[in-house]
């Protein structure tokens, strides 16, 4: 039996999946998951379950974090933005920013990929091309790691750092879902934002997912066609008339 990602189901699939994997135990599925998202310890000991039981949770499960590298910080007029380094299983590396919002309120930007295939040429990341899509565990982990490890104390989450976002979709909407769910993480729509350099066909898909209250930010860079497509090349399938439909429609 392969272990599932805990950070990949919502507290009720989490429910489901443990009565099918657990021969004991499963009563507390739903004491195990939130205690696991809200701490950050996978420890289902402390669900008051006996050696066995919990042993056979890990077995079934998994909950592994990205492991923070590097963290440097810098002194804004509205207070310290933080952004943080996070090496994930296979070596590669990814970033998340902790950035001030002013009066006591932070945003926390996060990744979908690792590297970037849209080849906006102001940008970093384009230069890497993509390497490989962020799963959704591994985009959920940024926040487990920021809020428990780093200590931040965010109430936004965008996602605006490396990689586009709707490229990534399917892990994206799953990210989008375990974020949302009460049971869990219970970070409501209001407060997350996706980012988009303009992937029209995929915001047309994402009106349709039931998302009512959902952000969705456009990263135009300009605001003729002729500029953007020197600019940001996905502008050849999508110029500005078919992104103002897209978007009109969302």
């Amino acid at each position: 039996m392969t272990p599932l990602d805990l950070l990949s189901l919502t507290s009720d699939a989490f429910v489901l999946e443990a009565k099918a994997r657990l021969e004991r135990g499963a009563g507390r599925a739903r004491e195990v998951y939130r205690r696991t998202v809200t701490t950050g310890r996978f420890a289902p000991e402390e669900a008051e379950l006996s050696k066995e039981a919990s042993d056979a949770y890990r077995a079934a499960f998994r909950f592994e974090l990205p492991k923070v590298i590097d963290v440097r910080k810098e002194e804004t007029p509205l207070g310290v933005t933080a952004k943080a380094v996070l090496g994930l299983d296979d070596g590669y590396e990814i970033e998340c920013v902790f950035i001030p919002m002013g009066r006591g309120r932070h945003t926390l930007c996060i990744s979908s990929e690792v590297g970037c295939k849209m080849g906006c040429t102001f940008c970093e990341t384009a230069r890497l091309g993509l390497i490989r899509k962020l799963s959704t565990a591994e985009i959920l982990g940024q926040l487990v790691v920021a809020r428990h490890e780093l200590g931040w104390n965010f109430k936004n989450v965008v996602f605006m750092g490396m990689g586009e976002a709707l490229d990534n979709y399917e892990s994206v909407v799953r990210a989008l879902r375990v974020m949302n769910d009460p049971g869990g993480l219970a970070i409501a729509q209001d407060y997350v934002t996706i980012c988009t350099v303009g992937h029209a066909e995929a915001v047309r898909r994402l009106a349709g997912e039931g998302f009512k209250r959902l952000n969705l930010s456009v990263s135009l860079n300009a605001a003729n066609d002729a500029l953007r497509r020197e600019l940001m090349p996905i502008h050849k399938r999508y110029d500005l008339e078919a992104l103002k439909a897209a978007l009109a429609e969302y």
